[in-house]
């Protein structure tokens, strides 16, 4: 007869035992994908800044050539002192992107403003955004020479009274024009005033 203890070192002899290299191990989660270096999607982006308005017009030109195309600027002080600075983008999924060009205006007189302005819009060029560099108002415009001209008039209004401006914009906005864009900030027009400008298409 064989006793118990015999019995159960025959069945555990029965099961081969396994190897240290093919050892039972907690499942391993499947390796994550590779983070795409590179999204489909992505913005590229150019920051200009400069003490001069004269260079910031060229830099704009060049960052254009390069398939940039303007987004926002804004005059104010930074480390380095009184500086325009402007934002441009590049989008890759533009296939081929519009051949723009950009002319900037600075001067410190609203008069002057008001008939360079025109005159700009007269040769193609399309206001896109407006701020203050040291007591002179900055305009940007462009214009895609890849496309019909849309020509507008363009109006300029500043007071340094809101109640005043408030008058005017119902004005114009009576006659056609359309807001575009509005600063606040100390010029050389007359102090602490708030400059509007709007345009309607000829």
């Amino acid at each position: 007869m064989i006793s118990i203890p015999s019995i159960l070192t025959l069945m555990l002899l029965s099961f081969p035992v396994a190897s240290n290299s093919t050892a039972w191990q907690e499942p391993v989660a499947a390796p994550a994908p590779a983070v795409l270096s590179r999204f489909p999607d992505r913005i590229e982006y150019r920051l200009l800044a400069t003490r001069q308005t004269s260079t910031m017009q060229k830099e704009l030109n060049e960052a254009a050539a390069a398939g940039f195309r303007f987004a926002g600027v804004m005059g104010g002080e930074t480390m380095v002192g009184s500086e325009v600075v402007v934002v441009m983008t590049k989008d890759p999924t533009v296939a081929a992107p519009a051949a723009y060009q950009y002319l900037l205006l600075a001067t410190s007189k609203t008069s002057t403003m008001q008939k360079e302005l025109q005159e700009a819009a007269d040769a193609g060029f399309a206001y896109c955004g407006q701020s203050i560099f040291s007591s002179t108002f900055v305009i940007i415009l462009e214009r895609n020479r890849d496309a019909a001209v849309v020509k507008y008039e363009y109006l300029l209004l500043a007071t340094r009274k809101t109640g005043t401006m408030q008058k005017e914009l119902a004005e114009a906005g009576e006659r056609g024009f359309r807001y575009v864009g509005v600063t606040v900030a100390q010029t050389g027009f007359g102090g602490n005033e708030v400059v509007t400008i709007l345009r309607r298409p000829l």
